[in-house]
């Protein structure tokens, strides 16, 4: 991933000599005008510190639209307000920069508009999305010139009150107007006052909290930290395992070592990319757990540039690949599937013995090298087959397909490494934890497959039949039932880490959390009904096939440069301790410094050199709103918690009980709120000896405590 750019903040004397007159007529009035309070304060400078649009964007800053019109310049920006547009105006570089927290005195721009336009602009501000409250303008903000134009002067107090962070401006028209063009130029933050504002505190609200060290704890399993993209720079994330999976693994040809097929996700062609070789190698320098998983679709990618369906074969289709125009999508121009050619167009069979024999390899290879690969997953949502590679596997996956491949490739696994822990099925999410591909396909209301097999659930079943497999011949090939999991709500998560970070999406998917633990939760999609997803996993190992762990193989609840999406991630890694789950990979992995990276790091790296959760867990009661999750050193004299606030307009007065755990020594206290900064240390005010803790928690923060007994 490429660097963001860098946000660089301009001396205000560096900036004065292109503004000078200006800035020396216009400034004292100006600021007079924009302070409603003027003679409670000195008046606010209008000299600018960081320049945003002055004849064209500044090279840091970038145009979010959505008003029409001349944005670039050169000159002023001429903007079409009508229906109530808005120009938003970003420097997405601040992630890297240093705070904006109290560094300016207000917000400054001229503008020049018909007179009958009259009072109809506000202005905010906002963080990835997360909107400030709007201020809008009146004649305290504004000054007449006599060159015909009005300037604005808006001072922090009332677009920041609280100090956060942000990255971006908007000026949007507050009501209906015409569509003459508004001109706006000399766009900046101004110095701030002689005398700063003074940060305004969020409301307080309660949030009392037990730890309760006279409780078993249970041990954390460091692979939950897992991700899916080994191959970028770990950059202190300190990911406790990788894994190798994906639509594409499931054609892959370890004999070629570098070649698969990318199914539906790219035209159905050969290509090869990065040899599994680095990926392993990378794997045994970081000494990390590393998963597998082997392909038991059956078939794998016979070279690095076949295709599944020609246009000049096939006639034209509804879409190509751009760069391969004669490698279509497999649908005719309306839509509907042209049929599957030959499964040997592309690939060449992939029996047991060949995943058999791979294994061997991977296990000689590794062992050489001191031993990271423990896990193999078999294969890869097998239940959406009949699309992701439906040109070799166009007839949908049933209950007897799935344990028949199960037990044959299992098998291969096992005996090439007696050692290896064993996962699956890999199913995608909801449907497929009930119903086949068989079931899908034909309706789940009718179920025809599912029906055939006594009505038993899919993942039921399935279980039960592997553990009559062991008991009847002795060899055990599952270890770890392994699902996917992303929420479905309305844009929660999208494909990349994405998904909306509007302010009711950023709610919607903090609450989605509680489906992976909570039974009184309504999941809020088109499921309609209590998911609690580990709980149920547990349940259902229990009373089908006791003794498996439970892997929750990709998951993502998305808005990675969101604070939402951080807490969100947070939230999940909390629950996956809780549940002393076996094993979780992140799909793919967090952005470098995103929101999603630093609360990985509350739990991996939060001091930055190394200091992590520790691997016994807590229990905890936690106050509505918030979150606690709890562990506990070896020797039991160190307690680290991770606190979350969930809500993001009120701070939480946490009072934390920790009479059963012993009296405190000493305190380091790390915070996160979306700041470009991560997570900042904090002194915790004088702990010797109490049994008790206290710290407010932000709104929308992920906090770190470290608690020596």
């Amino acid at each position: 991933m490429s660097a963001a750019p860098s946000f660089s903040v301009f001396a205000a004397a560096a900036l004065l000599a292109a503004d000078c007159s200006r800035s020396a007529e216009a400034g004292p009035a100006a600021a007079k005008a924009a302070s409603p309070d003027a003679g409670a304060r000195r008046p606010l400078p209008l000299n600018p510190l960081e320049k945003i649009y002055a004849g064209g964007l500044m090279p840091e800053w970038q145009n979010y639209g959505w008003a029409e019109g001349d944005l670039k310049g050169p000159g002023p920006a001429k903007v079409d307000f009508s229906n109530r547009a808005g120009w938003i105006i970003a420097a997405p570089g601040l992630r890297d920069g240093p705070s904006l927290r109290r560094r300016f005195g207000g917000v400054a721009f001229r503008y020049q508009a018909p007179a009958d336009f009259g009072e109809f602009l506000e202005v905010r501000l906002s963080l990835q999305d997360s909107d400030f409250d709007s201020v809008k303008l009146t004649p305290a903000h504004l000054t007449a010139q006599a060159d015909g134009w009005t300037q604005v002067l808006v001072p922090m107090r009332e677009l920041n009150p609280h100090g956060q962070a942000f990255d971006r401006l908007r000026i949007r028209a507050t009501r209906s107007v015409g569509s003459t063009r508004v001109q706006l130029d000399q766009i900046a933050l101004t110095v701030p006052g002689s005398e700063p504002d003074e940060k305004v505190p969020y409301p307080s609200r309660e949030a009392r909290g037990v730890v309760h060290c006279e409780r078993p704890g249970s041990p954390i399993s460091p692979y939950i930290y897992g991700v899916s993209a080994a191959q970028a720079p770990d950059e202190g994330l300190r990911a406790g395992a990788h894994r190798w999976g994906g639509n594409t693994t499931s054609r892959f040809n370890w004999q070629l070592g570098d070649t698969w097929n990318t199914g539906s996700d790219w035209y159905f062609q050969n290509v090869k990319r990065e040899p599994f070789s680095a990926f392993l190698q990378l794997a045994q320098q970081r000494k990390v757990f590393t998963a597998i998983t082997v392909p038991t679709l059956g078939w794998v990618a016979k070279d690095g540039d076949s295709y599944s369906f020609s246009v000049k074969e096939l006639g034209a289709q509804k879409d190509a690949d751009p760069q391969h125009p004669d490698r279509g999508n497999g649908e005719k121009p309306d839509g509907s599937p042209l049929p599957s050619p030959a499964p040997t167009r592309t690939s060449v069979a992939a029996p047991p013995d060949f995943v058999g024999a791979w294994v061997k390899s991977i296990r000689q290879a590794d062992e050489a090298q001191g031993g990271t690969v423990r896990e193999y997953i078999l294969d890869n949502e097998p239940a959406l087959w009949d699309s992701t590679h439906r040109d070799v596997h166009p007839e949908p996956v049933g209950y007897d397909e799935l344990y028949e491949r199960t037990v044959k490739y299992g098998a291969a696994v096992r005996a090439a490494d007696p050692k290896a822990v064993i996962a699956g099925p890999a199913e995608w999410g909801w449907p497929g934890y009930f119903y086949s591909a068989k079931d899908a396909k034909a309706g789940f209301r009718s179920k025809p497959d599912r029906k055939a097999h006594g009505d038993v659930p899919l993942l039921a079943w399935w279980l039960q039949r592997l553990a009559e497999h062991e008991k009847k011949t002795g060899q055990r090939v599952l270890d770890v039932v392994d699902v996917h999991f992303y929420p479905q709500g309305k844009n929660v998560f999208t494909n990349g880490g994405g998904g909306g970070a509007d302010l009711e999406t950023a709610k919607l998917r903090l609450r989605s959390t509680r489906a992976l633990w909570d039974k009184s939760y309504t999941d809020e999609s088109w499921i309609k009904e209590p998911v609690f997803l580990i709980p149920r996993l547990k349940q259902l190992i229990a009373e089908n096939y006791p003794g498996r762990g439970i892997s929750i193989g990709e998951w993502n609840f998305g808005a990675e440069q969101h604070i939402s999406g951080g807490l969100a991630l947070a939230e999940a890694l909390g629950r996956f301790a809780e549940g002393g789950l076996h094993s979780a990979y992140y799909w793919t992995r967090p952005q470098d410094r995103s929101p999603a990276w630093w609360a990985f790091r509350a739990f991996r790296n939060y001091d930055g050199r190394g200091a992590a959760f520790f691997d016994s867990y807590v229990p905890s009661d936690a106050a509505a709103g918030t979150s606690l999750f709890v562990s506990r050193d070896a020797k039991g004299k160190k307690l680290v918690v991770v606190a979350l606030n969930l809500e993001n307009q009120t701070s939480a007065d946490l009072k934390l009980d920790l009479s059963s755990c012993g009296a405190l020594s000493q305190a380091r206290a790390f915070t996160y709120d979306g700041a470009p900064e991560g997570l900042v240390e904090s002194k915790p005010s004088s702990t010797a000896g109490a049994k008790s803790f206290s710290a407010l928690l932000q709104p929308w923060s992920i906090n770190v405590f470290e608690l020596s007994l």
